[in-house]
């Protein structure tokens, strides 16, 4: 639980400080709070977890709406969220790589999910905290770790010269 507070000062300090600063307030945070209990409240904590996730990510539609995404993909990208935060269960902020993995793991077995549609959902993840990283409301995207999922390339097949020379002969004009 110290942990949680220690982010919850260092996220709150992150316009005021640079990253030196925000490194030496984590450090006295934790020795102060070294040995000590800290209990939190926790109902209130869950309403405003789920203000403050709402908030952000419809900040974060709102910004892609202004770069110009169409309502369609909005939509997906607010929906595509919305169902992670609800899986996940934890404040933004909170958010780390190993939650985003184990969702979209669980996404992918319970929906027998392909590569692709799990890769779509990563970039919607990663465009979304890269611009809390970019508008400082995180500290780090979590998502950065997460690389892309590799899929499978079709390979097409290749006419020969002889078989497009063929096709040629057989359209009429």
């Amino acid at each position: 639980m110290n942990e949680t507070l220690i982010n919850d000062v260092v996220q709150g300090m992150l316009p005021y400080l640079d990253n030196a600063q925000l490194e030496e307030l984590q450090f006295v945070l934790q020795q102060a709070l070294l040995g000590k209990e800290v209990i939190i409240s926790e109902q209130a904590d869950i309403i405003e977890q789920q203000e403050q996730n709402n908030r952000l990510t419809e900040l974060f539609i709102a910004a892609k709406r202004v770069e110009g995404c169409s309502e369609k993909s909005l939509k997906y990208y607010s929906d595509t969220i919305h169902t992670m935060l609800a899986q996940v269960n934890k404040e933004i902020k909170h958010i780390v790589t190993d939650d985003l993995r184990l969702y979209l793991t669980d996404y992918q077995a319970k929906r027998n999910s392909s590569k692709v549609t799990i890769d779509n959902i990563r970039r919607i993840l990663s465009s979304f905290f890269s611009w809390l990283e970019d508008e400082d409301y995180i500290l780090k995207s979590p998502v950065r770790r997460i690389h892309k999922v590799k899929t499978t390339a079709s390979i097409k097949e290749i006419y020969t010269d002889e078989e497009l020379e063929i096709m040629r002969d057989s359209c009429e004009d």
